[in-house]
């Protein structure tokens, strides 16, 4: 048990320095408009994506400790959590480079984070899983953003 609370410290420190140190890095300037007009949306997109990627990853992290502690009932959030995390991962990759299924992947990304969201907005009274939720919120909203001004590139040539 010592082990465990031991743990728990050691992933809310770390979760507290990663937080401060993500507040210290600057964010790059955005490419200007003239560049192409929907990169911006693209870039924030995937951005939010791969932020939340990274949270659900923590948060799942979190979830298999406390199922160790014998709450099952986290189960179904940690697997939440870790599908969250792997469709923002490919959505991060595939919007970034602008690819032709950018609009596929950010609704799908849309979707599973909104369930992400409401999974860990269950337990928010835990700092861990409110952080999760709120992540998924802003990783929906930007890829909701992105599917409004980016029209819809066709996936093969015609």
């Amino acid at each position: 048990m010592t082990r465990v609370r031991f743990g728990l410290v050691a992933l809310a420190a770390s979760a507290a320095l990663f937080a401060t140190a993500a507040a210290q890095v600057p964010t790059p300037a955005l490419p200007k408009a003239d560049v192409d007009p929907k990169m911006p949306h693209f870039l924030v997109c995937a951005k939010a994506c791969d932020d939340c990627a990274r949270i659900c990853d923590l948060c799942a992290a979190h979830c298999a400790n406390i199922v160790a502690d014998g709450k099952k009932e986290h189960l179904e959030t940690l697997r939440t959590c870790q599908d969250c995390a792997t469709v923002c991962s490919a959505a991060a990759r595939v919007v970034a480079k602008e690819g032709p299924m950018s609009d596929l992947i950010c609704a799908a990304c849309a979707d599973v984070c909104k369930r992400c969201g409401d999974a860990c907005e269950k337990h928010a009274a835990d700092p861990i899983m409110k952080r999760c939720a709120d992540e998924c919120r802003k990783c929906e909203k930007e890829c909701r953003a992105m599917l409004a001004h980016a029209k819809a590139t066709p996936a093969t040539p015609k």
